[in-house]
């Protein structure tokens, strides 16, 4: 580095990775700074130099003297020991000593009182939450989420006819049809001590997962407007269970409440999804398989009427960009989740799931949010035709619509009155067609609302409550689908 480098260098002022100091007489604080640089990505400690950036100087002898503190600092009081680079630029007040102090390999670095420090700004701070010091020890593959024991849980929690039908179909009949107990099994494939099960076992394979871990689940919400602090919401579900189940009710939510599009279908099919499937599929398997486990959050699926954010607790792991998600790269949080993961879902594992969904759908923003701690894919829905989109039905069908029928036709009616075709419907035979699992919120959104509208009617009206009840089509609700039916065509 030449003088001119220098000064323009330190015309730009402290921040995360340069730091001014005139002088350091202290070897604890100096290694509180070096200790910080090697947890935060690395940095430059620019000794000569004033906080205000002016350049004092140092001597000679200054020079020696913090030379031997810095190397009492970096091999005494910094565990493990870094090793930073120091370079000597004559500048016209003096020397100014040039401090570059590596991104570490084997964080945390902690000082001698075993105090863990990290940069935050042009300062440094302490870290003290118990969760942060457990991702830097994530990070440096000193522990992992995934195989972390659950406390109390035993072989018995495990939803064994599921887990042996999964072993005998990876590692075949002979793993779990000897002397090995369960127990012995779940250990030698790495979901379980022996005694213990570890979250992956229990995420994987568990009875009742929010048992033990009653904040990985997934919460769902579906908005009429653009805007989270609506008031008012559309759908609502809380989805709990195994990952697998998680996945399942998870994409029954997204399928319910996002539009279906003819696309050249015969219109009493339900047609295809507004967004492809298989980008969703894409997303939602990387926010159950990669989300920071550490992170005690859920992960939140807010659908809104422009757009779907899937937001996963933990942004990218170490120095994982977006760009390099884009183009393939990977990082596994959870290696042994993902290890058994790929048999049970429809997830692949070599980083491409991202490159897929964005092939199949390009209109998605990924969103590494670093103070937050966070991961957002936010994938916008498509415009309607009549607004110079390509087709797809609007969350709300407004103004006036034929007989008695005015008003919001939401989404959800609209989609019951395709799921029945001709004939007579039992409630129970809909909500499986439509991937409803909560009778509440097919009564609340779905059956009352079209029963109200004159869409649709019971078949035994005198009995509302009645076993043999079942519902059908009105003739308003037959035009009704007629219009759509000939919009879609126009």
């Amino acid at each position: 580095m030449t003088e001119i480098e220098l000064l323009r260098q330190i015309a730009l002022g402290e921040d995360s990775r340069h730091q001014f100091k005139r002088d350091a007489t202290n070897v604890d604080s100096l290694a509180a700074e070096l200790a910080a640089f090697s947890n935060s990505g690395g940095g430059t400690l620019f000794l000569g130099v004033a906080d205000d950036g002016s350049v004092a100087g140092l001597s000679a002898t200054d020079v020696r003297r913090l030379n031997q503190l810095l190397s009492n600092a970096t091999s005494q009081h910094i565990r493990p020991p870094v090793h930073p680079l120091t370079e000597n630029i004559q500048a016209a007040n003096g020397i100014v000593m040039v401090v570059t102090v590596p991104d570490g390999v084997a964080k945390p670095y902690v000082d001698t009182q075993g105090r863990i420090w990290i940069k935050q700004g042009a300062d440094k701070r302490h870290v003290t939450a118990r969760e942060e010091m457990q991702r830097m020890f994530q990070r440096s593959g000193l522990v992992r989420a995934d195989v972390v024991p659950v406390a109390g849980t035993t072989a018995q929690d495990v939803d064994e006819k599921v887990f042996r039908a999964y072993v005998t179909r990876r590692y075949g009949p002979e793993t779990i049809s000897g002397e090995a107990t369960l127990d012995q099994v779940l250990h030698n494939i790495g979901l379980g001590d022996g005694r213990e099960l570890n979250l992956s076992g229990v995420m994987l394979f568990g009875r009742n997962p929010s048992r033990w871990c009653p904040a990985f689940m997934i919460k769902a919400v579906a908005f009429p407007g653009t805007v989270i602090w609506d008031t008012r919401y559309l759908d609502s579900e809380d989805i709990t269970g195994t990952l697998t189940e998680q996945f399942k009710g998870a994409f029954a939510f997204l399928k319910r409440n996002l539009h279906h599009v003819q696309r050249g279908r015969g219109f009493n099919t339900v047609g295809e999804l507004e967004i492809p499937e298989g980008a969703l599929e894409e997303l939602l398997v990387n926010a159950l398989v990669h989300r920071d486990y550490f992170t005690s959050a859920s992960i939140r699926i807010l659908i809104f009427a422009d757009r779907v954010e899937i937001i996963s607790p933990g942004h990218l792991p170490d120095s994982l960009s977006v760009e390099q998600m884009r183009q393939g790269k990977t990082n596994r949080r959870n290696p042994t989740l993902t290890e058994h993961a790929f048999k049970v879902l429809p997830y692949r594992g070599v980083g491409s799931g991202i490159p897929r969904a964005l092939e199949e759908w390009p209109s998605i923003e990924l969103i590494d949010d670093v103070r937050g701690n966070q991961f957002t894919a936010l994938v916008r829905r498509p415009k309607p035709e009549w607004e110079g989109g390509t087709g797809e039905l609007t969350p709300e069908v407004t103004g006036q619509v034929t007989g008695q029928v005015t008003g919001q036709v939401t989404g959800q009616v609209v989609a019951l009155l395709l799921a029945m075709d001709e004939g007579d419907w039992r409630r129970k035979d809909l909500m499986g067609k439509l991937g409803l699992k909560g009778r509440d919120n097919f009564e609340k959104l779905y059956l009352m609302p079209a029963l109200e509208r004159g869409l649709i009617e019971m078949t035994i009206p005198g009995k509302p409550r009645s076993r043999l009840q079942k519902y059908r089509l009105t003739e308003a609700g037959q035009r009704l689908l007629q219009q759509f039916a000939q919009r879609g065509r126009s």
